[in-house]
């Protein structure tokens, strides 16, 4: 169990060193978050590749609440079968295609409480840099979930030169090492265990819960996700229909 425990230590670690150092800035960003569900907003989340899972971990999610609405394009995130139709190749190149954020960002109005959080281990592929200038140019605050280690130490791969911390207004350091695996075996080229699954998840899941609790502190309550693994529970089958409907209504001015 040498690599098991190996593995577990070290990501222990960089959720500690992520509760000493990241506690301020995820603050700053439930104040932006909750400002704008208080305000009727709505908050994005988009990440391409692995990191559309911090998307999903956010909503929908057992306990998730009206005001987060997951931004997930398929073509730059669905790639299980990894070769053939469905696989790697083709989002790895379109995330390198500039004028691809902006062609997502034109399927939506925005409104004037949104807010968009952006993540990205890497921070500096083109789609992911153009999802936050696009999301600025409308007038949204952006916050970013980055490696800031592996960015500062990447090329920039967009025309401008910029990387996600170059454009978002606020950004939370997930802490993974760059190549973002942390786990070296003797006899291997590269690492594995990567860790910016459970640090992006703390993450998300810090800021949900922090929100939840401010926008109660303002007399607001959150219309919440129950867990549908409750079979024949009448209260939270109501409960899964009300979210609907408010989920619903959240969406309206996206569409005007």
């Amino acid at each position: 169990m040498n690599g098991a425990l190996a593995y577990f230590d070290k990501t222990l670690e960089l959720l500690q060193r992520l509760r000493a150092t990241q506690v301020p800035n995820i603050d700053r960003a439930a104040q932006i978050c909750a400002d704008s569900i208080a305000s009727k907003g709505l908050v994005f989340l988009f990440g391409n590749g692995h990191s559309r899972m911090m998307c999903e971990e956010m909503t929908p999610r057992q306990g998730c609440f009206v005001g987060w609405v997951a931004l997930v394009e398929l073509a730059l995130s669905n790639h299980a079968d990894i070769v053939g139709a469905n696989g790697l190749r083709a989002p790895l190149y379109l995330e390198k295609y500039e004028g691809y954020a902006e062609e997502i960002l034109k399927g939506f109005r925005f409104g004037p409480h949104d807010a968009m959080i952006v993540i990205s281990t890497s921070g500096i592929r083109p789609v992911i840099v153009e999802m936050a200038m696009g999301a600025k140019k409308r007038g949204l605050p952006v916050i970013g979930i980055v490696s800031k280690e592996h960015c500062d130490q990447s090329v920039p791969a967009h025309s401008s030169g910029k990387k996600l911390t170059d454009v978002a207004d606020l950004i939370i350091d997930n802490l993974c090492p760059p190549g973002d695996c942390v786990h070296e075996i003797e006899g291997l080229d590269w690492r594995t265990g990567p860790t910016s699954t459970v640090t992006g998840a703390m993450i998300i899941n810090m800021l949900r819960c922090e929100v939840a609790e401010r926008l109660v502190a303002r007399g607001i309550k959150p219309v919440l996700l129950p867990s549908h693994q409750f079979v024949g529970n009448v209260s939270a089958a109501d409960a899964l229909e009300t979210f609907y409907e408010e989920y619903r209504r959240s969406l309206k001015h996206l569409y005007e």
